[in-house]
């Protein structure tokens, strides 16, 4: 038997499709919003009932894997996890994966919500979070971890950490927790202390960095909502970067007006912090793309009022002088590639590429031609991006578009110096080297 929910999502899906196919009839195929100057269609709200499409969540085959880059190749460096979302290597080099997932929304307003969750819940886009951070090793070093330990478990949808001597920071949904930590140590027991709360829902992923000093952490909080639907007051605080002052106590919005900015790194020859940032849904395939960025104190980034080069959302209230303010982001990374994981990679990692930042995209739901489902690569020269993006690992999706083996989402370099990307429908950590 059909569920309700079910039937809701097939009805919305059909809807929503039929709607876009007549757009791309109409209005011909957009190009693919890319580059620092890139070519981005004029938004169309596509009404109360946007395209929703997402692939099947299938996973890996035995003996099936993503397609790595010519002079690249890619093995699993640890399997059966549940739901891997972020990475990060301890400086004994013990690797450790926030295992979390997007909780189920319990109120449903409308159809769509019914058809939103059915669907996120078909492609494993939601669901029990398993709350805890897994510790990986791997003493041989052939590039599999033969130990794998709950390191800290308890948390409430953890998404980033860091390491910082002997303290462990650990971004949860609703604030960043610190707890002690023992070099080596296979985990922590100890209570932790929350030094700073966030507001939780919506966009739920806290995402951290450290500074190069150690001083200070940097932490990506989402917005409640698309476009600030339910009001600007409950978005107080979200759509930010936060800067946390760990000698004082003290924080601070950094930088605001992202709407969810989520990898965060540093690009070190300037020392200027980078992200990339998912865009607001709703208004066609590649309106407007998400994108990677220096991020600027103090600075603003547009959201919800305008995207881009201040092209104005005549969906939102606005506000002139917040839409003059805006800053332009650096590089478009293509309309809803749900761009999430963030990395530098120095020149000599990967074999044929250059120095620059690699990133995890996640893939679509809100266009006709899904989009994202690969590790891409974007080239550094001088503290910018120089041209245009590589694929480091593709074949994610089915060629239909029907299911997906995995999805991208945080990628970090390994204790090897290899590249480590988490895969949280294939429940694995992919290892890249040179071939």
């Amino acid at each position: 038997m059909v569920s309700f929910s079910s039937m809701f999502a097939q009805v919305v899906a059909v809807v929503g499709g039929t709607a876009l196919r007549l757009r791309r009839m109409r209005d011909g195929e957009p190009t693919p919003a890319w580059g620092e100057a890139p070519t981005i269609p004029q938004g169309k709200p596509q009404g109360a009932i946007p395209t929703l499409k997402m692939p099947t969540a299938r996973g890996w085959d035995d003996g099936q894997a993503p397609v790595a880059a010519p002079g690249l190749k890619v093995n699993a460096f640890a399997r059966g996890l549940q739901h891997p979302r972020w990475i990060h290597v301890l400086d004994n080099g013990d690797v450790l994966v926030a295992e979390a997932s997007s909780v189920p929304r319990t109120k449903m307003r409308n159809v769509f919500d019914y058809a939103m969750v059915s669907t996120l819940r078909r492609a494993k886009a939601t669901g029990e979070s398993a709350n805890r951070i897994t510790l990986l090793r791997d003493r041989d070093g052939d590039g599999v971890a033969e130990t794998q330990l709950v390191f800290l478990e308890g948390l409430n949808q953890p998404f980033g950490m860091a390491q910082l001597g002997d303290r462990f920071y650990v971004g949860n949904t609703d604030g960043v927790v610190e707890f002690p930590y023992a070099q080596g140590a296979d985990r922590i027991t100890a209570p932790g202390r929350k030094i700073v709360d966030f507001k939780p829902a919506g966009h739920w992923t806290r995402s951290l960095l450290a500074s190069p000093d150690g001083r200070k952490l940097y932490a990506g909080v989402g917005s409640l909502s698309n476009i600030g639907d339910n009001g600007m007051e409950v978005e107080e605080g979200r759509a930010a970067i936060w800067e946390l002052d760990l000698e004082t106590g003290a924080s601070r919005i950094f930088a605001n007006g992202l709407r969810n900015a989520v990898g965060l790194a540093w690009e070190p020859r300037t020392g200027v912090l980078w992200t990339v940032v998912n865009e607001r849904d709703g208004l066609g395939d590649e309106t407007p793309p998400d994108y990677l960025t220096s991020v600027q104190e103090g600075g603003f980034y547009g959201w919800p009022y305008c995207y881009w080069d201040r092209v104005v959302d005549d969906r939102v209230p606005q506000d002139p002088e917040m839409v003059a303010r805006a800053i332009t982001p650096d590089y478009a990374l293509g309309g809803h590639t749900a761009s999430l994981g963030l990395c530098w990679v120095p020149a000599g990692t990967l074999p044929g590429f250059p120095e620059g930042m690699a990133i995890g995209q996640h893939g679509s739901w809100n266009r006709s031609t899904l989009s994202g489902y690969k590790l891409v690569f974007v080239p550094f020269e001088n503290g910018r991006p120089s041209g245009p993006a590589r694929d480091i690992l593709s074949g994610f999706l089915a060629p239909d578009e029907s299911v997906s083996y995995g999805r991208p989402v945080g990628v970090t370099l390994g204790p090897d110096r290899s590249l480590l990307m988490a895969d949280d429908v294939g429940d694995v950590i992919w290892r890249v080297t040179g071939a």
